[in-house]
């Protein structure tokens, strides 16, 4: 399956990535398996969502080469201070020498550590014991500021994206920058985005779900995109997304249901 890659100086990544946040670790074994059966090469768990081992116990039983498989892990607000000892524990969990891409999961700014924290993380990188480093949730003041102060802006963002939160000043930013743009709760299912009648209607018109017209328009942008199931068949739908495209007509009407609707925190505030 053609699932492709999006890329920028120093990170190639799957475009379409298997989220496992709030899946249980012990329901991890058949939820992951039933991706890489699927076809999904890009696995993206967390120190916080208490799955890594999960996930390492699941890539050793694959019998898929690890260089087949684009692990992405994340360091906890709280380790932002430390982050080689937390990046050592995400690595124990995982059972992985090497990892390829290692995220700050949020900003935290009342905190005041995340320019410290990446600082850590590009060490790491210089290292060699992580190909790539990049960030969740950082805004553009965010992102600013480490550029101002350590120079090295990030391969690539992680934030809540979807047609009722389509952050387009950070995404101009991202794209100024070169910086890769990388979506997680795509489909806003909180926020009533796959019963909205724009989405509907254009599902209709070919003849797939809502959930595959988010996700089709995230890639159609250029994003990598998180979809998150422990549903089979629910993986595989998720991942059926290039037997159709969008045409202007659906952008447009995508375009206009911008409502800046977070179903997720706010940035600037998490972590207080």
């Amino acid at each position: 399956m053609p699932l492709g890659h999006a890329s920028t100086p120093g990170l190639a990544i799957p475009q379409l990535g298997f989220g496992v946040w709030e899946v249980a670790d012990d329901q991890i074994d058949d939820a992951f398996r039933a991706a890489l059966e699927t076809g999904y090469r890009h696995i993206d768990t967390a120190e916080m969502y208490r799955n890594e081992e999960g996930v390492g116990r699941v890539l050793t039983r694959a019998g898929i080469a690890r260089d087949d498989v684009f692990i992405t892990t994340k360091v906890w607000y709280t380790h932002l201070h430390d982050v080689g000892a937390a990046f050592d524990a995400s690595m124990q969990r995982l059972g992985l020498d090497v990892l390829d891409l290692y995220l700050i999961h949020w900003p935290a700014p009342s905190r005041d550590a995340y320019v410290w924290a990446w600082q850590q993380m590009l060490e790491l990188q210089r290292s060699g014991r992580v190909r790539s480093v990049g960030v969740c949730n950082f805004q553009v003041d965010h992102l600013q500021r480490l550029l101002d102060e350590t120079g090295v802006l990030p391969s690539i963002n992680q934030v809540e994206l979807s047609p009722y939160l389509q952050q387009r000043e950070l995404r101009a930013f991202h794209e100024e920058h070169g910086i890769l743009t990388e979506a997680w709760s795509p489909l806003a299912a909180r926020a009533g985005l796959l019963e909205d009648p724009v989405i509907t209607r254009i599902a209709d018109r070919y003849a797939v779900t809502p959930a595959q017209v988010a996700l089709r328009w995230q890639l159609h942008l250029g994003h990598v995109v998180l979809t998150r199931s422990v549903k089979p068949a629910r993986i595989a739908q998720n991942a059926d997304l290039f037997g159709f495209d969008l045409d202007e007509e659906d952008l447009q009407a995508i375009a206009g249901l911008d409502r800046g609707v977070r179903t997720g925190p706010d940035p600037d505030e998490f972590g207080r």
